[in-house]
């Protein structure tokens, strides 16, 4: 494909704009449907003219729909991305950076989107996509999943969509996380993905972090040990990464344990561990659910992180090699790269 890439860039360059353009505006719909021209224009970066041209040549195509509640995607359109999409990241040089990314981190599965999920919302969006893509390649039926709380989680369980495999299929709390705001907890989040997939889940109801004493009290309650049993059971873990210092002031951390944060010189928080750049523990928030040791024992551990701000972070937790795959974005794949080479 590669070769046929060359000859068209080479031939047909003004073609393969259009191609990109038109692509572009397609699965930006798909992602923010319905959405409005101006919205839509401000979301792909080019004039309100322009979009309504490209809408007009879309819509004689049977690719869309433009209501009074705004543009929609067809199932015409739908095809035409999800046969578009493997040539378009082709073309964009994704599987050279993905590969690359794999080789150095060790990774089974790199997936790159485009764009800047820092900048635009639909990145994230995207990102959400791919990982809900991604997890309906593994799933199979009766299996466990055991995802985390944040904004890209509640992202991707907005993307999230019924599966001819998930019979059976139960969604869990990776761990206790009552006290962030609702959207984010991971109660909620695999509520919704439960909803959404037709599946089943449990709810595992404890605040994050704990006290030493409170955390040896609560894991003996019967309906803890069991919610445990099963998140430990999990086949497939779906979670996010985030900056140190960002995770430690949202939980509100003392002055001190900033202060040991900051000796430690920590870049990344997943699972309520901290991180430093290369990838040892710095610093632990005693938590209920999963353990960063669990991770082993799991066959599919997915991280979705995006934006070139979470480039290092990312960078700090891959090392320690408890997830084998990363669902990310242009942006921090590329700074990925760039500090590979530092």
């Amino acid at each position: 494909m590669s070769e046929l890439i060359n000859l068209q860039k080479l031939l047909c360059p003004d073609l393969l704009k259009t191609m990109q353009r038109r692509y572009k505006i397609l699965h930006t719909i798909q992602l923010l449907e319905p959405i409005g021209r101006r919205g839509l224009s401000e979301q792909v970066a080019l004039k309100e003219r322009v979009v309504r041209s490209e809408l007009d040549y879309l819509a004689q195509q049977g690719m869309i729909v433009v209501s009074a509640k705004g543009v929609l995607l067809t199932a015409t359109g739908l095809e035409v991305i999800t046969k578009l999409t493997p040539y378009l990241d082709d073309l964009s040089g994704f599987q050279a950076i993905e590969e690359k990314i794999k080789q150095t981190l060790k990774l089974d599965h790199v997936i790159i989107t485009p764009g800047d999920s820092d900048q635009h919302d639909w990145v994230k969006q995207d990102l959400g996509l791919r990982a809900v893509e991604f997890l309906q390649l593994q799933l199979q039926s009766n299996q466990t999943i055991a995802v985390t709380g944040g904004t890209t989680m509640a992202t991707a369980a907005a993307m999230m969509r019924p599966s001819i495999h998930s019979n059976g299929c139960v969604f869990v709390p990776a761990r206790g996380g009552l006290g962030e705001r609702v959207e984010n907890q991971a109660n909620t989040i695999c509520a919704e993905m439960a909803k959404k997939m037709k599946g089943d889940y449990r709810m595992l109801y404890v605040p994050d972090p704990l006290s030493e004493e409170t955390y040896h009290s609560i894991i003996q309650e019967p309906a803890v040990k069991d919610i445990l049993h099963m998140i430990n059971q999990a086949s497939i873990v779906m979670h996010g990464i985030g900056d140190a210092f960002t995770m430690a002031r949202r939980r509100k951390a003392t002055a001190h344990v900033l202060d040991k944060l900051k000796s430690g010189k920590a870049v990344s928080e997943a699972f309520g561990y901290y991180f430093n750049r290369s990838g040892e523990v710095v610093y632990k928030v005693r938590t209920v659910g999963m353990q960063l040791e669990e991770l082993s024992n799991i066959r599919t551990v997915i991280a979705i992180a995006g934006g070139k701000s979470k480039a290092e972070a990312i960078d700090s937790y891959l090392r320690q090699g408890k997830s084998n795959v990363l669902i990310t974005d242009e942006a921090a794949a590329k700074a990925l790269i760039k500090g590979f080479s530092l």
